[in-house]
């Protein structure tokens, strides 16, 4: 059986995977992560594609255990695993709680990093890995310092993971969109004790338009996708500028 295994499933860019998934044809299932039932169970009724829903989330430990147990018992050949789950704050180190510091770490970082682990035993040559990182993974970002931090993470876990994966034949995508405007990222972002560092969310894409791009560039065996103008040159002027330069850049950026 072949499958797709997705998190964040139920929503935003991960929601927009499981559509344009489903339209391949390539695929027996989807096999969808999330923590809204509701949303899961409408995507479910109006897909033809084979749907098998988690409910869970993936902070808590045990999640990835239930994963796990799953796919020992089925046995599939995930054909493609994207790791859509993702959570940020903006404020500074004292407007955030640490409840909203553990969470951060847990689902940007360990949730995608052990979702991964559980999968690569069950992915056979051609099958392809996408990591939704950000074009935050490129800088230090004072205000939003803990997600750039997380994405950090991830984007090198990710990077290095292609390499030794190399010989399985198995690709892995750092996908690292800007601002994306149709999703809930941004209202949860702002629900802290000040959000006014940033000003406004300039240039943002949207979830089609990233998730095309994305798709396309892990059947090329991209090791980074920058699906956009913005993260495309964002990605380019930091291989060559100073952090600290950097950072002066993006004070300037986020109270436009």
């Amino acid at each position: 059986m072949n499958i797709a295994l997705i998190s964040g499933a139920s929503s935003g860019l991960g929601c927009e995977f499981v559509k344009l998934l489903s339209q391949e044809g390539s695929l027996d299932a989807i096999w969808c992560i999330a923590r809204s039932q509701p949303k899961l169970l409408a995507m479910k009724k109006s897909l033809t594609m084979p749907l098998q829903l988690f409910f869970l989330d993936l902070t808590d430990k045990n999640s990835i255990d239930s994963i796990q147990t799953a796919l020992n018992k089925e046995k599939p050949n995930i054909k493609c695993l994207i790791n859509a789950a993702g959570i940020g704050k903006i404020g500074s180190y004292n407007d955030i709680s640490l409840s909203d510091c553990s969470t951060i770490v847990d689902l940007n970082c360990r949730a995608a990093m052990l979702l991964t682990q559980a999968a690569l035993p069950f992915m056979h040559p051609h099958s392809h890995i996408l990591q939704i990182c950000s074009t935050a993974a490129f800088q230090p970002l004072p205000y939003f310092n803990i997600y750039a931090a997380s994405k950090v993470f991830l984007y090198y876990y990710s990077r290095a993971l292609q390499i030794e994966l190399t010989t399985r034949h198995i690709s892995v995508t750092a996908v690292c969109p800007y601002w994306i405007k149709d999703t809930n990222f941004i209202d949860t972002a702002q629900k802290t004790a000040d959000n006014t560092y940033i000003k406004r969310f300039i240039f943002a894409s949207r979830c089609q338009k990233i998730a095309i791009k994305a798709l396309h560039d892990a059947k090329r065996d991209h090791s980074v996708s920058t699906p956009g103008i913005i993260c495309t040159i964002h990605h380019f002027i930091a291989k060559f500028i100073p952090f600290s330069i950097m950072m002066h850049g993006w004070n300037i950026v986020r109270k436009l």
